[in-house]
């Protein structure tokens, strides 16, 4: 299903991407490798587990009345593809600043998966930036000036391999990034149960 997003002129805007969730026992599970970190390292912004996410597409800040123009498209798309078997493994950072946990397990169905959401949201009108597709979970940010804390919590993760699970939702995700100098907080707009692959969509 495609749609069209037309000029608007309200200044209320929302920052918005879609994404995937690890069910809680994959949370749980590196939750608890993660508790020496926590106890050693309390001054990393670490983000809350019930916000951990697999950003397929970030759209950033969109006219609030854009959103209800995505839902017919992305609950289409969801429907039509199957949930991708995935797994939360090992760590890395992104410029000394940026803790994640990497992605394992169907990693082409993901990938396909996040080009046919960028696709989706294109046609719906979304410029969105170039940029690579690297399936992660954020779980925390250094404070400025802080060079070594992702690299030392990373090194001590590496090893970590969850067990196995299944993306079942599509969640197009709104946040207060940026909005505030408090902790980050994500809020789920909707989220569509992703099908069996069996469906052809609109």
């Amino acid at each position: 299903m495609k749609c069209a997003v037309h000029d608007q002129t309200r200044p209320a805007t929302v920052r918005v991407f879609i994404a995937l969730a690890p069910p809680d026992h994959a949370k749980e599970e590196l939750a608890r490798e993660l508790r020496p970190a926590y106890a050693t390292h309390p001054h990393m912004r670490w983000n809350r587990i019930e916000d951990w996410h697999i950003t397929l597409a970030f759209l950033g800040e969109l006219p609030v009345g854009t959103v209800p123009l995505l839902r017919p498209p992305l609950a289409d798309l969801a429907a039509a593809r199957r949930s991708p078997s995935l797994a939360l493994r090992g760590s890395g950072s992104f410029d000394d600043r940026v803790l994640w946990s990497g992605i394992d397990g169907d990693l082409d169905a993901l990938h396909a998966l996040a080009t046919d959401v960028r696709t989706t949201v294109e046609e719906c009108g979304v410029v969105l930036e170039e940029r690579p597709f690297r399936p992660h979970l954020t779980l925390a940010r250094a404070r400025r000036g802080d060079h070594t804390s992702t690299g030392e919590i990373a090194r001590g993760i590496a090893g970590f391999t969850g067990l196995r699970w299944l993306a079942e939702r599509l969640h197009l995700v709104g946040s207060n990034f940026g909005r505030s100098s408090g902790p980050i907080h994500y809020r789920d707009i909707e989220a569509w149960p992703l099908g069996d692959g069996s469906s052809t969509g609109s």
